[in-house]
């Protein structure tokens, strides 16, 4: 691969959402290279900060409870909507793998910095999932404090978002950004 190559499969990562997947299953080959990938995020002190636990299969349904019953928890009943709670169900049961992302600190070194790894992993996989036909997204639902509540957390880690995943149906739409230049000082005395 070149690093034209390279920059082509960055700019082709989406957030891709699951009505987008098909019903086509990621491999387990797959999805260990998606979860190695991740493993090679750069991590000050090599604290390796990330944790990933992988729903799939049954656990989706109750996956998919539990996110309804934590959002029926902690919304107001005035500020529900039918609709909201249909998509979480939905969410969950359209994707094939659901990947918890947590950060397990370490405390030899500020938080930030543990985040920042766990975030680069994440965009590893990201990239990965784009390069395999992947369709993904993180999300960071209000009820992502209650993830201990469905699978034990280590002490000193926490859940941070959740990562859907399938077999995208289609190509991704274009995209865009500003140009880098509109971004960038040089500073050169």
């Amino acid at each position: 691969m070149n690093s034209h190559d390279l920059l082509q499969i960055i700019k082709s990562r989406r957030s891709v959402m699951p009505t987008q997947y098909s019903e086509k299953e990621i491999t387990s080959d797959e999805l260990n290279l998606i979860l190695e990938s991740a493993n090679w995020a750069p991590n000050h002190k090599r604290t390796e900060p990330w944790r990933f636990r992988v729903i799939q299969g049954e656990a989706k349904k109750r996956f998919a409870e539990f996110m309804l019953e934590k959002y029926q928890e902690t919304t107001l009943p005035e500020a529900q909507s039918e609709r909201k709670k249909a998509g979480i169900a939905e969410k969950c049961m359209m994707s094939d793998k659901i990947i918890l992302i947590s950060v397990k600190t370490s405390h030899l070194l500020p938080e930030w910095e543990e985040l920042a790894a766990t975030a680069m992993a994440v965009q590893n996989m990201w990239l990965m999932c784009t390069a395999l036909g992947i369709g993904s997204y993180w999300s960071s639902p209000g009820t992502i404090s209650k993830m201990s509540e469905f699978t034990d957390l280590e002490e000193d880690e926490n859940c941070y978002g959740i990562f859907y995943m399938g077999k995208r149906k289609g190509d991704l739409h274009e995209s865009s950004r500003q140009p880098i230049k509109n971004k960038v000082q040089f500073i050169e005395s």
